[in-house]
């Protein structure tokens, strides 16, 4: 028996021809939108640059053939390195990425949207470059800051009903193709070109996301996304110069990715008929996720951990002269966080550290603050009393956490601590419904990101400079107006 498959071409499906046309025709208006973008350029290089402090980390940056040279090349923020987009995006998103410590999106996926910037400002810098090097004006931040809305944007309506984490897939898949939209943006892309690049990044084999989970977690996690948005410039280049696209990527009975990797092995989907089972977007694309983005301010820790540790901080004043004799931590939180980052047993690695739950509740409530240094292998091996810690633990769901989390009103991310001690006595259970970095408590997390970015600009550059690129990323208007390849200029080694 033998079967005629149809060799008509199809339009490019119709959930690659809604992001193109949002890309391609959106007006940014939201003044919100664009000043939580120039906060959320501060504190994402103010992250990467706080990552330049570990080897392991920088041991992945500058070009594959030491001493290249590239013409108008994209600078990485705090080093000397001059590379080519493609790389330039892979070292930018891996510094952005490596300490778990940029902002954070959470809904039936999770990922970190501002892992966006690497592709972004790589780009961004080389265009402005070539463009003055042939007589045009430069890109300018505006752009940038545009971009990142779109991304974001992107990025964080596809994750509000579609579920990557179920079927294996890492939510690094989604900054590849918001990547890849507002690259080709950049690039110049027409709407043909934009729809053959968004092809491309579906038609890619996409990351399993095991490497963030016990017993696989490792670091791979924190260059994960380097790789997609690198991925993303590479992919849009393709498109730029001519490459065809697949227009049923999505689609195509058997071949595409809705039948290859996104319902197979997801119950609730394989069971519905083909129509059902696609991309939904809950909400218009426009600048909802950029406004309501969550800021990691205070720990840099997976943020489902984020109000633990706030608890914890609350806490330690009355258990750190009273560790000896805790009998059992309670830990009352969201059924996100189980999936996610509850551990028992050995933490290989920092990796597997800042994905835990435990850990991440312990450290602050023995030592008073959490930093990226707590997870490192020394710090741990001194420190046997985390884990002794961690084995008196018992973390339980509360199913009002649970629903709150999902609420599309509340989005809160929920947890109490409670310490209960031999003698009987107890602490009170300190609950924490939303992190400082939510935008319910926008007004008061803004100026603690703003600390924030100034300590990290410290670590890398002397008072003179971190005093000149305080001044300008608090100027909105006038760090809009900048060329791009200026305002990379202040962040060269």
């Amino acid at each position: 028996m033998s079967t005629v498959e149809t060799n008509v071409r199809p339009e490019y499906d119709v959930e690659l021809q809604t992001l193109a046309d949002y890309v391609l025709g959106y007006t940014i208006d939201s003044n919100e939108a664009l000043q939580t973008a120039r906060h959320c350029l501060m504190d994402t290089l103010g992250c990467g640059l706080l990552a330049l402090r570990f080897p392991e980390c920088t041991k992945h940056l500058g070009p594959l053939v030491e001493g290249t040279v590239v013409p108008h090349g994209a600078r990485v923020p705090g080093t000397s390195f001059r590379l080519d987009p493609v790389k330039a995006a892979w070292d930018i998103g891996a510094i952005i990425r490596w300490l778990d410590y940029n902002d954070t999106w959470l809904a039936a996926e999770w990922g970190h949207p501002s892992d966006n910037l690497g592709g972004i400002l790589a780009v961004a810098d080389h265009l402005s470059q070539q463009r003055v090097a042939d007589g045009q004006e430069p890109l300018t931040m505006r752009q940038v800051l545009e971009a990142m809305i779109m991304a974001h944007e992107i990025q964080g309506v596809l994750a509000l009903d579609n579920s990557f984490n179920r079927v294996g897939l890492d939510h690094v898949v989604l900054v590849k193709v918001a990547s890849t939209a507002v690259v080709a943006k950049l690039m110049g892309a027409d709407r043909e070109r934009l729809l053959a690049a968004l092809s491309h990044a579906f038609v890619d084999g996409q990351s399993l996301r095991t490497y963030r989970h016990a017993p696989n977690a490792g670091s791979r996690k924190s260059w994960a996304a380097g790789d997609a948005t690198s991925r993303a410039v590479r992919l849009a280049d393709i498109a730029m110069r001519g490459e065809m696209g697949i227009p049923g990527v999505l689609t195509a009975p058997q071949w595409g990715f809705y039948d290859v990797l996104f319902s197979h092995t997801n119950r609730d989907l394989a069971t519905k008929p083909a129509e059902e089972r696609r991309f939904t977007f809950q909400r218009e694309l426009g600048s909802h996720v950029m406004e309501h983005i969550l800021f990691k301010i205070s720990f840099p820790a997976e943020f489902h951990a984020q109000t633990a540790c706030e608890a914890a901080m609350t806490l330690y004043p009355q258990v750190k002269d009273r560790l000896d004799e805790i009998e059992r931590i309670v830990l009352t939180t969201h059924d996100s966080a189980i999936r996610i980052i509850s551990k028992e047993g050995d933490l290989a690695n920092p990796a597997d550290r800042d994905h835990c739950l435990q850990y991440m509740t312990a450290v602050p409530l023995i030592f008073g603050s959490l930093t990226a240094e707590h997870y490192e292998d020394a710090f741990h091996a001194a420190h046997p009393e985390i884990d002794e810690l961690r084995g008196k633990m018992e973390v339980v769901e509360d199913e009002r956490y649970s629903r709150d989390y999902y609420d599309p009103q509340k989005r809160a991310i929920a947890n109490a601590v409670q310490v209960f001690f031999a003698d009987g006595s107890a602490t009170e259970q300190v609950a924490v419904e939303y992190p400082i970095g939510h935008r319910r408590r926008r007004a008061e997390g803004i100026p603690l990101l703003e600390e924030k970015f100034a300590h990290n600009l410290a670590t890398r550059f002397p008072a003179g400079r971190c005093a000149e690129i305080v001044a300008l990323c608090g100027d909105q208007a006038r760090l809009e107006q900048t060329a791009v390849h200026r305002f990379v200029d202040r962040f060269v080694i």
